[in-house]
């Protein structure tokens, strides 16, 4: 795909997408949603891509929804049954991805900045970044599936202080509240990110993590642990047969770095009950 306001660059098995209307301040479009969700995917589907960088070009990660027209780009008949909105179509491919996903945060990171960023594996954010939720404050509603990501990741209450009031808020709050993992300066922020980004391709199992992070999000919301038991049980019964598996004891044993050869997300097991469900 011919990307117009993303960028999309992979190097050592580390894909970068980057938010890219720096005139703008990453302002959020439809395009820029639509070329998101592309890029995600196309990301997820290939094999020689183990991790996710998101980013934005410029001091903003993004402002929100691009408002230069005096309106939001929605038109009446979008309301129509399956129309997915703009952030949502982000946050969907993100919390999707068989890869792990570090978003990588500078300066404002507020709306759209603030909710595509919760369904990341991380979030690396600079001492000067900005975030808010604020939706309560233009008359209009929480986007990108914010209302199930935000109680999880933060509690109910930070969730209900910060989207009833809309306000701006902090890096440091947001780290206290356990939205972000840690503060950086700005100038250091994406060289975090790809650091971070190197441990994992260098040390944790493709396949493996693709289970664990759908497993994370599929299974802890349920009302009894029965369900993540039977899944446990059948993917630790398997593992005598994944050469990963023998891989990371043989390596563990022999004191040296793994050499994990799984592919994602062609070696995920087919039978977990989330493959294949949209």
């Amino acid at each position: 795909m011919s990307y117009q306001e993303v960028r999309y660059a992979v190097a050592d098995r580390i894909c970068t997408i980057t938010l890219h209307r720096p005139d703008a301040r990453n302002g959020y479009t439809l395009r820029m949603s639509d070329e998101l969700a592309t890029a995600f995917a196309q990301a997820d589907a290939d094999e020689d891509v183990r991790v996710i960088v998101l980013t934005g070009e410029g001091k903003d990660f993004c402002v929100g929804a691009d408002l230069s027209s005096g309106s939001l780009d929605v038109a009446e008949d979008d309301a129509a049954d399956g129309w997915q909105e703009p952030a949502g179509r982000c946050s969907r491919a993100i919390f999707e991805s068989s890869k792990p996903v570090i978003a990588a945060i500078r300066g404002a990171a507020v709306g759209a900045g603030s909710t595509i960023i919760l369904p990341a594996d991380y979030r690396l954010a600079a001492t000067d970044s900005r975030f808010g939720f604020v939706f309560s404050r233009r008359g209009i509603y929480p986007e990108g599936a914010s209302t199930w990501f935000l109680p999880r990741l933060v509690g109910m209450g930070n969730a209900l202080d910060w989207m009833v009031s809309g306000r701006v808020f902090g890096a440091d709050e947001a780290l206290a509240a356990g939205m972000v993992h840690r503060l950086y300066e700005a100038d250091e922020v994406l060289d975090k990110a790809y650091e971070l980004a190197r441990d994992l391709v260098a040390n944790t199992a493709p396949v493996s993590v693709a289970v664990i992070r759908q497993m994370l999000y599929r299974l802890s919301p349920l009302d009894s642990p029965e369900q993540a038991h039977q899944v446990d049980s059948r993917l630790i019964a398997g593992i005598p047969k994944e050469q990963d598996a023998v891989e990371g004891v043989m390596s563990f044993l022999q004191r040296r770095p793994p050499e994990f050869t799984g592919k994602v997300p062609q070696d995920v097991p087919g039978w977990l009950p989330w493959r294949n469900r949209s």
